[in-house]
C-alpha cells in the first residue's frame, strides 16, 4: 500500500487546525522534533510514535538558539524535500516546518532552563545548548500538544533534561526513549557524520569502541576512574584530535559515579563526547 503525502504546515494556527481536525476522529497525537538531515535513527523514531499513537506529527527545525557564535548553524545539513519523502515513505501524517519568527515572535523574552543537569558532560563544553534545547521544545510542546512524544537515546543527556522538564511543568506527555541508531561498525547514526572525511570516518567508530570495551570492564568489577582512564587513551589513541569528556554517570541525575567498581545491580550510562578534526561525535551506551 502506498503511503501518502504528509502534509506539511508552517504555522502554529494551520497546524493546530489539522491536529484539531485529528483529535475530533478520537486519534491519539504523537510526535517526534527534529532538526531535519534524517538519518535511519530519526526514521525509527517516527515509527515508534506511529506504534503509540493513530497520528504522528514531526517537526524540522533548525534551532538557532542551541548554536552559540561560531558553531555550525549556518552550514547544518537541510533538505527539506528529501526529509519530508523520507516521513511520508515511514507513515508520519503532518510536518512541521516553522520559521524562527513563528517559533521566536518578535520581542521574545521567555526562556526555560532545566538546572544542574543543563549545565553537566556536554552543558560544560556548550553552556548555551540545553537551555536552546529546553526552550524550543517547550514552544513545540505548546504547538502540538502531543500526547506521546519520541527522542532519541543517541542524545541522552538531552533525553533526560526533556524528561525532567516535563515532570517539572507538568505538561502531560509520555516521553518515549528511542534506541540508537548505528551503521554496521558501530558509529552512532547523526546528521554531523556528514561532516567527516573518507579517513575521519574509518576513525570514528572507535569511540562507540571504546564505550563497549568500557561496559565489559565495569561488569567485570574493575574501578571506574580505571576504565574511563582506559577509554580516554583509546579514543585519542584512535585519532581524535580533542576529548572533551568520557564519563560514567547516573542515568536519571547524569551526576558523576563514584570512582571504584559498580555495586551488585547499580545502573550506569556511559557517555563520550570527542572530536574529529572540525567534528564533534557524541555516544552513550547503558552498563
Amino acid at each position: 500500500m502506498t503511503k501518502q503525502q504528509a502534509r506539511i504546515y508552517r504555522t502554529r494556527t494551520d497546524l493546530q487546525a489539522a491536529i484539531a481536525a485529528e483529535r475530533e476522529k478520537g486519534s491519539k497525537i504523537g510526535f517526534v522534533p527534529t532538526m531535519g538531515a534524517l538519518h535511519d535513527g530519526h526514521i525509527s523514531l517516527v515509527e515508534k510514535a506511529g506504534e503509540k499513537s493513530e497520528c504522528v506529527v514531526a517537526s524540522i527545525f533548525v534551532n538557532p538558539t542551541q548554536f552559540a557564535p561560531g558553531e555550525d548553524l549556518d552550514r547544518y545539513p537541510r533538505n527539506e524535500e528529501g526529509d519530508v519523502a523520507r516521513l511520508s515513505a515511514a507513515g508520519c501524517d503532518l510536518v512541521y516546518c516553522p520559521s524562527v519568527e513563528e517559533m521566536y515572535p518578535d520581542g521574545s523574552l521567555t526562556n526555560v532552563r532545566v538546572e544542574e543537569m543543563s549545565d553537566l558532560l556536554d552543558g560544560i563544553h556548550r553552556p548555551h545548548f540545553f537551555y536552546g534545547v529546553a526552550t524550543v521544545v517547550a514552544r513545540l510542546f505548546i504547538h502540538v500538544k502531543p500526547d506521546v512524544a519520541v527522542f532519541g537515546e543517541k542524545d541522552y543527556q538531552q533525553l533526560q533534561i526533556i524528561r525532567r522538564m516535563v515532570r517539572d511543568l507538568g505538561f502531560g506527555i509520555e516521553i518515549i526513549g528511542g534506541s540508537t541508531w548505528r551503521d554496521a561498525d558501530g558509529l552512532a547514526q547523526s546528521s554531523r557524520n556528514a561532516y567527516l572525511s573518507e579517513g575521519e570516518r574509518e576513525t570514528a567508530n572507535a569511540i562507540s569502541s571504546a564505550l563497549h570495551r568500557a561496559a565489559c570492564r565495569l561488569h567485570l568489577g574493575r574501578p571506574v576512574s580505571e576504565v574511563l582512564a582506559e577509554a580516554r587513551a583509546f579514543i585519542l589513541a584512535a585519532g581524535f584530535t580533542k576529548l572533551d569528556y568520557v564519563s560514567a554517570v547516573d542515568p536519571v541525575t547524569l551526576q558523576d559515579l563514584e570512582e571504584g567498581p559498580l555495586a551488585e545491580g547499580q545502573e550506569c550510562r556511559l557517555l563520550a563526547a570527542a572530536w574529529l578534526g572540525t567534528t564533534r561525535l557524541i555516544d552513550n551506551i547503558g552498563v
